[in-house]
């Protein structure tokens, strides 16, 4: 333990700034905040590690979390300076809230009275903060390292105060009788809030509403009912927007190597596969008949002795002579010497052998006859080395890729990695769908779960059920983390509209440290739907991004949105192209009223018409919470908004979900 409190403590520091990562002679605050920990850190720190960025929220976070994440070179305290004022760019505050694990507002409050009216972006202000809090530093750098707090404590707070260079007024251990300075100009003792930063105290995190080109925050679950967001913060996005979003922060597919059995149906090719052997290998006959050696002159007219069986079975085959011949079957291999097969039809048999059991003598009734008749050569269907199938092929289990596969000899391919899916369901209200008993007043039983893990099966992925989580934000963070270490891609439902218990989002953003791409997006019915993306270490120790779907309770809404976002995402870490549903033209039987507001996608059946065109009717009522919408939907109808209803014999795109019928 000696060791450990003995040896320096290593600092990291992180310089945010746009014009000294452009140019880093033109910042001050490095050689200010080393100086303070030199002068006044009584040779407790070692500044290891210096880097600049620009305002810049994810290059932030990403180099916050590599000092955070190092397993050696460990890193006690890591500084920021720049990014903290009230500029749109400023961006520090944003960046490191959702990263920190256990904050310290007692630290923020020693800052702030000992350099309330400094600018925060100057190095004196820097300075000043720093000196406020270095004394105390120490101490919480150990503990959080994870020494002992009974052992570090051994003392008393006199003991403490005295390591820590700090002397007791009063009993307090900190004097409240600090100079304020306002650009140079000292001021008496006190408080002073004329200066031109207005501190809140004792307002805990103040709720901010966001105009739409501003960074939004999901409600902080702290807060209570009259202190949260009264609208969503999030911008509307439009359909093709939010598909465009899905696009651009969609995970990076894996390439690994699948063996060629039936696993592999669903995978997409992540390199040209190439024959690694000739098809057929070797020259065979393709009828049943008689291998024979072709004379100059074409004419096997006569009678000729048997003298070997040639059977599809492998074996030795001794070699044929002129005048003799060979019985041979289909797909069997030519004797050696043999240049051309006449069919059984082209001849007689003549006499049998002593034993009754094999031929002894067959006349052949033909003339004319070229070299390579009724034979197939070697490599005649594939040649080695040849591309049998294309980077970006998808292998069905209804075409005859793998047969394919099988017949050249190659064992494994390489492949996208198809992602591990988890479902979990959100809300107190929510019971198994499946639980005996009458319901209680307000338990609703879970269909989204079991409709969605479905839907993920039916389109090829393996499915992790994650169950029910509590509307708790301890319980939805503990189920998420749980959540990303056992599976690649999360869907869940419930909990993003904008109740008091919709958690999903600020568990998301705050707890987790995620980023939401986008949250409300213009469309009927899944306006709340939402995307996101958590930075979380594989089990190889390596930082990747898994994706997070948060989709509307209500199940319709749930179906719809699982098709129109989730499907193209999945397809894009799998590799298939193009992502997504397939869009075509149907043709409607009836009159479909608009929305006046959003563009609908109305659940249909689409059949094929006795004139071959494709037709669509509605499900009926299409209430998001209506459950009946779904059955027997196979489409779903791509409506535009408007006031007028769509009449019957309009066209309008589809997305097809299901195969298609026949109308009766």
């Amino acid at each position: 333990m000696s060791n450990a409190s003995n040896a320096p403590l290593r600092v990291a520091l992180l310089i945010v700034s746009t014009t000294a990562a452009k140019d880093p002679s033109t910042d001050a605050s490095q050689a200010v905040l080393s100086g303070v920990l030199e002068e006044e850190g009584d040779g407790k720190w070692e500044l290891v590690d210096t880097k600049i960025v620009p305002d810049d929220v994810t290059q932030i976070q990403q180099q916050v979390m590599l000092w955070a994440d190092a397993a050696s070179d460990h890193i006690n305290l890591i500084l920021t300076t720049g990014g903290t004022g009230f500029a749109v760019a400023d961006n520090t505050p944003e960046a490191v809230s959702n990263l920190i694990h256990k904050s310290a507002p007692g630290l923020v409050h020693g800052m702030l009275a000992a350099s309330l009216s400094v600018t925060p972006w100057s190095p004196k202000g820097a300075r000043e903060n720093l000196q406020a809090v270095l004394k105390t530093l120490p101490h919480a750098c150990l503990q959080a390292a994870g020494m002992d707090s009974r052992s570090l404590h051994a003392g008393g707070i006199k003991k403490l105060e005295a390591e820590a260079g700090i002397k007791s007024s009063g009993g307090h251990s900190h004097s409240h009788d600090h100079h304020h300075h306002d650009h140079g100009n000292n001021h008496p003792a006190g408080h002073s809030h004329s200066h031109g930063h207005r501190h809140s105290h004792g307002h805990g995190h103040l709720v901010r509403h966001t105009v739409p080109s501003s960074n939004p925050m999901s409600n902080d679950p702290s807060l209570g009912p009259s202190r949260r967001n009264r609208e969503s913060p999030y911008p509307m996005l439009s359909v093709d927007e939010a598909l465009g979003k899905i696009k651009e922060h969609t995970p990076q597919s894996e390439v690994v190597t699948v063996k060629v059995d039936t696993s592999l149906p669903g995978h997409v090719l992540a390199e040209d596969v190439r024959a690694r052997e000739n098809v057929p290998a070797f020259r065979a006959s393709i009828v049943d008949g008689y291998a024979v050696v072709v004379p100059s002159d074409g004419n096997l007219k006569g009678v000729f002795p048997v003298v070997s069986v040639s059977h599809a079975s492998p074996g030795e085959v001794k070699p044929l002579k002129e005048g003799e011949i060979a019985r041979i079957t289909t797909g069997a291999p030519l004797p050696p010497g043999a240049t051309s097969v006449i069919m059984v039809e082209d001849t007689i048999l003549k006499t049998m052998t002593d034993d009754g059991k094999e031929e002894k003598e067959v006349e052949i009734l033909a003339d004319g006859v070229k070299e390579g008749e009724n034979i197939r050569e070697v490599g005649s269907d594939i040649k080695t080395g040849t591309v049998i199938l294309n980077k970006g092929e998808q292998i069905s289990a209804v075409g005859g890729e793998i047969g394919l596969l099988a017949a050249v000899g190659v064992a494994e391919v390489k492949a996208y990695r198809k992602p591990v899916v988890g479902v979990l369901s959100t809300g107190d209200e929510i019971v198994q769908h499946d639980r005996p008993g009458d319901l209680r007043l307000g338990e609703v039983r879970d269909t989204n779960r079991i409709t969605l893990m479905t839907a993920a099966k039916e389109h090829g992925y393996e499915v992790v059920d994650l169950g029910i989580a509590a509307d708790k934000p301890g319980t939805l963070e503990e189920t998420l983390r749980d959540a990303l270490r056992r599976v690649d891609f999360i869907i869940t439902t419930g909990g993003v509209s904008m109740g008091e218990l919709d958690l999903l989002k600020p568990t998301i953003e705050r707890s987790l440290g995620g980023t939401i791409h986008f949250g409300r997006v213009a469309m009927k019915p899944g306006k709340p739907t939402t995307f996101a993306t958590v930075p979380v270490k594989n089990n190889a120790g390596q930082r990747v991004t898994k994706a997070i779907f948060s989709l509307p309770g209500n199940p319709a809404s749930a179906i719809v949105t699982f098709h129109l976002f989730v499907l193209p995402s999945l397809h894009q870490i799998s590799g298939v192209s193009p992502a997504g549903l397939a869009r075509v033209p149907v043709t409607l039987t009836h009159d479909f009223a608009l929305d006046k507001a959003r563009p609908e996608y109305h659940r249909a059946i689409a059949s094929v018409g006795k004139d071959g065109k494709l037709l669509a009717a509605s499900t009926g009522g299409q209430r998001s919470s209506r459950v009946g919408s779904l059955r027997g939907a196979n489409c779903l109808l791509c409506l535009p908004s408007g006031k007028e209803p769509l009449k019957k014999g309009a066209k309008v795109d589809a997305l097809l979900m299901g195969g298609i019928r026949s109308e009766h």
